[in-house]
């Protein structure tokens, strides 16, 4: 469906209707026969009708185009009062601004946001209700921090909110202190694994330091050996060259 076309301050040229609901273009498509549509209009025209309602030729979903751009402008240039005139606001825009402008108009009709509550309020007028509603959120008066959701839950019972509300502190709590044993467990085994490996590391080098002694010691028992051995030859040698 269009823009209802009361709300349009001037003329508007008859191009800008569309040809299905006779109000002014919302989301106009083009057929090729150049008639022009709401968006939402065509498509269900065409769900049961396979033509234009103009001029009957046959078009299809895959042939509808954009408004010609000059036609887009003059649309768009149109201006109008907002859909809440009747609620008090006196906004006239332009159609291209128009969509922004409701949106944040503060003469919508909008939904109370508290659970519960059907009221529908001007968008001005609703911190007003939101500080009266009854649905509206609040702590419970006899100070036992319970939150009040509704009219029911002012009769609630604070002796047992607040041991509610122990238990799941309790319950908290619990989950924390095991979380922590479990992270500092983990990190105790991590440390643990690291001090083996350091440890095996450490007494692999012993062992190969204990090896590489005893090879030392080898060596230096046969160097003394060989030196024992010169001596003697040196000894002998000396005595034969005193007997001659």
């Amino acid at each position: 469906m269009g823009y209802d076309i009361d709300r349009f301050v001037g003329y508007v040229n008859e191009g800008l209707l569309c040809s299905i609901c006779r109000d002014v273009l919302e989301d106009p498509l083009q057929a090729p026969c150049e008639h022009a549509f709401c968006t939402a209009c065509i498509h269900g025209w065409l769900v049961h009708h396979s033509n234009c309602p103009e001029d009957r030729q046959v078009i299809d979903v895959s042939l509808l185009r954009p408004l010609y751009r000059y036609m887009k402008n003059d649309l768009n240039r149109l201006q109008l009062h907002c859909r809440n005139r009747e609620y008090g606001c006196e906004m006239v825009c332009s159609l291209e601004s128009i969509d922004r402008h409701e949106r944040e108009c503060e003469y919508s009709q909008i939904p109370c946001s508290n659970a519960g509550c059907t009221v529908q309020i001007e968008r001005r007028n609703l911190d007003g209700h939101l500080a009266v509603c009854e649905y509206r959120s609040r702590e419970c008066p006899n100070g036992c921090g319970y939150t009040i959701l509704s009219v029911e839950d002012t009769q609630h019972n604070c002796v047992a909110e607040l041991r509610t509300e122990l238990e799941l502190l309790r319950s908290e709590m619990i989950c924390k202190v095991e979380e922590a044993k479990h992270e500092l467990e983990s990190r105790l085994d991590s440390q643990r694994r690291h001090m083996v490996q350091k440890e095996s590391i450490l007494q692999n080098e012993i062992e190969e330091l204990k090896s590489q002694i005893s090879r030392l010691m080898s060596d230096v028992r046969s160097l003394m050996a060989v030196e024992r051995q010169h001596r003697q030859e040196l000894e002998q040698a000396e005595l034969e060259k005193r007997e001659l």
